[in-house]
């Protein structure tokens, strides 16, 4: 603190988020406390608190705004440090605890955060956005004659405004107003690459990034990348739910002269639970609605060397006619294994072309042994069906095969094939948090399109 001091009235309160102490007292005559309408005293104190800069920013930040006289500070609002960062913390300097504390921005919304054990602290969940007009009121109980006495305490205070320069949005995913499966993962692409050696910019952007589900789910971000992360709930989302997803960067600071700009806010709808569960070692496929089976038919899956991931997929696309080629995926034009071929009702599952698709040239292998090169072939009559029953974000299992398992983020959405502890591993929030990368994608069936 500032080597001036401040002796009278009820005693001091601290605003902690910036590198450089303010001081202002409210002054009172000898005797008396100040009353409601106080004047604070026109000489602030400013002194650099215990701050080691680097690189512009403060490694111990702190703003402190000491009240010495009456309750209630009036007055210009504080203006807060360029150089300030992290989240903000009201501290009680003296005998007492606060009671309650309350701050909301200049629309009036609330500023969400945690008091301390011993009622001495209050620190908001997330940093503060620049540009922002704040206001707190605090309720400070403190030790008075025979029991303690509640004054009320008023503070103001500014964020600097955001520097001229870049700003990190974040592009949302899937497509905005669209009904999707209960599998379908929500993805957030950044503007600007937040690396992993860089927690603190991860933590800020991760908190900053809400999402919303009625009925109400547990869910956790991944970070795939630098630059992409992945939202899914523990378990799958609820049938016929609405999922809104929004982005809170928009004037908080990532890190050092970077800050989030304004992004567009995603919202969606689910269907029906629709699973389509491919049991390789029987040939069948099984069709299930929120539980109940719809179909069940024959299908012929990959043969040795192309064997068909296991695992859960999700679907991707819906594609009536596809053209696939043996040299897509390397096999040689004259092998034996060569193929060039027009296929209908090609329902997605992987980036490199693996389908659930018309396979009308090995009808008499369905249900009897796997023929193909990593799709799921079937009738022509059950693929149009399967074609017409499922939509993006609809979940298609592949048990009991023989084939690697789908990998997690790099050929479509295999994020369902982590265990929620992994999944939740992948947060910037979680203790110990760190993401493994993901592998390289083993070829399939690509389409020449």
């Amino acid at each position: 603190m500032s080597s001036r001091r401040y002796a009278r009235g009820w005693g001091a309160l601290s605003l902690a988020v910036g590198a450089v102490l303010v001081g202002t007292a409210a002054q009172a005559p000898p005797g008396r406390d100040a009353g409601p309408h106080s004047a604070p005293d026109p000489g602030a104190v400013v002194t650099v608190d215990g701050c080691v800069i680097a690189g512009g920013i403060c490694s111990v930040p702190r703003h402190t705004v000491v009240l010495s006289g009456g309750p209630v500070l009036t007055g210009a609002p504080v203006a807060l440090d360029a150089r300030a960062s992290g989240p903000v913390e009201l501290t009680l300097r003296t005998a007492g605890r606060l009671a309650d504390v309350t701050v909301t921005d200049q629309r009036g919304r609330r500023v969400a955060g945690t008091p301390s054990a011993d009622g001495t602290r209050w620190t908001s969940v997330t940093a503060l956005p620049a540009g922002g007009r704040f206001a707190a009121r605090l309720v400070v109980e403190r030790p008075r004659g025979r029991g303690p006495r509640r004054d009320l305490a008023r503070l103001e205070f500014r964020t600097p405004a955001a520097p001229a320069g870049d700003r990190l949005t974040v592009a949302f995913g899937p497509e905005d107003g669209g009904t999707y499966g209960v599998g379908q993962p929500i993805t957030a692409e950044l503007s600007h690459p937040v690396p992993a050696d860089a927690p603190g910019a991860r933590r800020a952007v991760e908190r900053a990034l809400d999402v919303r589900a009625e009925p109400h789910v547990e869910g956790a971000w991944y970070w795939v990348d630098p630059r992409t992360l992945h939202y899914r709930p523990r378990t799958y989302w609820p049938s016929h739910a609405i999922v809104r997803v929004h982005s809170g960067l928009a004037g908080a600071r990532i890190a050092g002269g970077l800050h989030g700009g304004p992004s567009r806010p995603l919202t969606f709808t689910t269907g029906a639970r629709v699973e389509a569960v491919t049991d390789v070692s029987a040939l069948r496929m099984s069709v299930f609605s929120d539980g109940q089976l719809l179909r069940a038919f024959p299908v012929t899956t990959g043969k040795a060397g192309y064997r068909t991931r296991g695992g859960t997929k999700v679907v991707l696309g819906k594609e009536p006619l596809v053209h696939m080629r043996g040299d897509s995926i390397g096999i040689a034009r004259g092998s034996r294994d060569y193929f060039d071929l027009k296929v209908r009702w090609a329902t997605r599952v992987t980036w490199s072309g693996e389908y659930l698709h018309a396979a009308p040239w090995s009808v008499d292998a369905q249900g009897r042994e796997n023929v193909s090169h990593g799709c799921t072939g079937m009738s022509t009559e059950d693929a149009a069906w399967l074609f017409g029953t499922v939509r993006e974000g609809d979940l298609v299992r592949v048990v009991h095969g023989y084939g690697q398992p789908m990998t997690p983020f790099d050929n479509g959405f295999g994020d369902w094939n982590l265990s929620w502890p992994e999944w939740q591993r992948g947060s910037a929030l979680a203790p110990g948090a760190a993401v493994a990368a993901a592998g390289p994608a083993a070829g399939a069936l690509r389409p020449d399109l």
